[in-house]
């Protein structure tokens, strides 16, 4: 029995620790754990909106419900994360660092959203070739003042380093169910009301059709002024359709 891995009292031994190359223990991300959700953004009239849930989910759990995966980053950017939260936390620390020792070179300049996602991308992919990804997808907006004016910013980027620039974004399951209306509805002149409107119409969508959501929100803005991360709220919601009541009625097959 013990060559089969039990101790002779009859529990079972534990395996042995995964070493590392330099000899400890590894502590690379095997697995994703604790999980966020979708992040939408989209550029409007005067800047970007960027929204999320606060709910991080313990495997298929929902464990934590007031998780905010919004953050802002140096004096123009904001950034979202979708997937592992301990690898968002990871990327932070990145992010400080370099903000710290842009703000140390105190050359009036401070890096705009365009070269701190082009960082990311950088560092994800850097991960991803030392098969030690950080399990995130990440959305940066910003605006900076260049030389045609205040530049709205939005891009994104996953786990393997795949990135680009577009005007709407969208993590998750957003990327599913969320940009076709994005693609819809979406216009450049929005106003700050009308973007909200929107982006709750795409959050209420996620609300009732992924089970990893919950009805918390964050919203968050960044404008040439700065950046504003709003307190969390619920919506309004309405469970009386009959297909929500009923939903294998008319179904073909056994189920």
């Amino acid at each position: 029995m013990a060559a089969m891995g039990f101790h002779a009292a009859g529990g079972r031994q534990a395996p042995p620790p995964v070493a590392a190359a330099g000899g400890g223990e590894t502590q690379r991300t095997q697995y994703p754990y604790v999980t966020g959700n979708s992040v939408i953004a989209f550029k409007y009239k005067d800047g970007v909106i960027m929204a999320c849930d606060t709910g991080a989910s313990y495997g298929s759990t929902l464990r934590y419900k007031s998780v905010e995966r919004i953050k802002t980053v140096g004096k123009h950017s904001l950034i979202g994360a979708s997937g592992e939260f301990s690898d968002f936390q990871e990327i932070l620390r990145y992010l400080d660092e370099l903000t710290l020792s842009d703000h140390m070179w105190d050359d009036g300049n401070s890096l705009g959203p365009k070269e701190i996602h082009s960082y990311l991308t950088r560092v994800m992919y850097n991960r991803r070739n030392k098969f030690d990804p950080l399990w995130n997808s990440l959305v940066l907006g910003g605006v900076k003042r260049g030389p045609k004016g205040d530049e709205k910013y939005l891009g994104m980027v996953n786990m393997i380093g795949t990135h680009f620039e577009e005007n709407h974004v969208a993590t998750g399951f957003g990327n599913h169910m969320a940009i076709p209306i994005l693609r819809d509805e979406w216009r450049e002149d929005l106003t700050f009301e009308e973007a909200v409107k929107l982006v709750e119409k795409c959050l209420l969508v996620l609300l009732y059709r992924d089970r990893s959501s919950i009805n918390k929100f964050q919203i968050a803005k960044i404008t040439a002024e700065g950046s504003t991360i709003y307190q969390p709220y619920s919506l309004k919601t309405y469970w009386g359709f009959s297909h929500f009541e009923n939903p294998s009625q008319g179904a073909i097959g056994s189920w």
